[in-house]
């Protein structure tokens, strides 16, 4: 006669998740939307290009280019 299947192990049923496994995906979420908050709030980017200072007026004249003379 054919033995019956063998029992190599009992199987059991696994341990109830905890809080933090049920609900890391929530608390990521939190976390990520307060940060990119702040960051949007707080951060700012760099500050706009102040307009150069205005240069003084010439104190010497012009150099005057001169065509060549005919000779």
């Amino acid at each position: 006669m054919a033995k019956g299947p063998a029992v190599i192990g009992v199987l059991t049923e696994p341990p109830a998740p905890t809080w933090w496994r049920l609900n890391r995906h929530k608390a990521f979420l939190i976390i990520g939307l307060l940060a990119g908050y702040w960051i949007g709030t707080h951060l700012h980017g760099t500050p706009a290009a102040q307009p150069d200072a205005p240069r003084p007026g010439h104190t010497t004249p012009a150099p005057q280019h001169t065509a060549p003379r005919p000779t």
